[in-house]
């Protein structure tokens, strides 16, 4: 009996481990064909098309960007600057606006979570929120304009860090606390912080994915160059390709051969340069960030 429950858990691992890795495949494959994109001579990916392995292999599309170096070096500043600001802030505010719900002892804990994930439901819109921003707290063209829109504190990560909490730090040690004399403040340092790691760790990477992809805030809040994110900043590089490939296509290719000016190419290495960070980052979290999700998206 023994042996055929080992040999039924060892089919269903060997099961989901094939499963597991076909969709990791899957997964890789979008990135891989990017990379092989960016590494791909312009004329040949016109002519060919995109392929997994370069039938011709040229750096012309990432000398294009280093080209733009001193652009791109300062908008990936204003991005590191204002993810490490906004998820710093934002992780705090979210904790701190996850205890008191995940505390019995609140009274009003059901309405303001109802309240909360209303906001999951339903918002004001793209107008409304401009004209708050804009008129009442005037932060267009200021780096708190990249900050506090749409990705400070989200309704989702305040649930999860609260379903965390309820499920998985006891009520005991925050009664024994109080016992010895902690007030509240002391409590969440002291007790609900140190014993969140995998959830507060969770939360970071969300909302820093969501400010270092950002895009959105730039565009409806800042003008200004100097303030460019490098999601902005690589956006407009890659339309003034567009557009200086579109003139001389007008020009009749005189002054530049169009298929030497990397529009396809520049395109994918736009991707991978964005995208490097988080390739790196996420592999060395990986760990505690699925454990957060896995704990705190347990219903309390």
């Amino acid at each position: 009996m023994k042996n055929k429950k080992r040999g039924n858990e060892k089919a269903f691992f060997i099961g989901a481990s094939i499963v597991v890795i076909i969709f990791a495949v899957f997964c890789a494959l979008p990135i891989i064909l990017v990379i092989s994109a960016s590494l791909t001579d312009e004329k040949a990916l016109v002519a060919e098309g995109y392929q997994f392995l370069p039938s011709k292999f040229s750096l012309a599309s990432y000398a294009y960007l280093w080209r733009q170096r001193a652009m791109i070096g300062k908008a990936y500043l204003i991005s590191v600057i204002v993810t490490f600001i906004g998820t710093s802030i934002g992780v705090l505010a979210t904790s701190m606006c996850a205890y008191p719900l995940s505390r019995s002892t609140f009274r009003w804990r059901n309405l303001f979570t109802f309240l909360i994930f209303f906001t999951m439901l339903f918002n004001g819109g793209v107008v409304s929120s401009y004209m708050v921003w804009t008129q009442i707290f005037h932060i267009k063209n200021t780096i708190w304009a990249l900050i506090f829109p749409n990705y400070l504190v989200g309704a989702f990560n305040i649930i999860l860090v609260k379903n965390y909490y309820q499920n998985n730090i006891p009520v005991s040690l925050v009664e024994a606390a109080k016992l010895d004399g902690a007030t509240e403040g002391q409590i969440f340092q002291k007790v609900m912080l140190p014993l969140s790691k995998p959830v507060i760790v969770t939360i970071t990477m969300f909302s820093g994915l969501a400010y270092w992809n950002d895009w959105t805030n730039g565009l409806y809040y800042i003008n200004k160059k100097e303030l460019f994110s490098v999601q902005l900043m690589l956006n407009e590089i890659q339309q003034n390709v567009m557009l200086l490939r579109t003139a001389n296509d007008r020009l009749g290719a005189t002054a530049v051969n169009a298929a030497d000016i990397p529009s396809n190419g520049v395109r994918m290495a736009i991707a991978i340069i964005a995208l490097l960070p988080i390739m790196i980052i996420f592999p060395l979290i990986q760990k505690e960030l699925i454990k957060g999700v896995v704990i705190g998206a347990v219903k309390g």
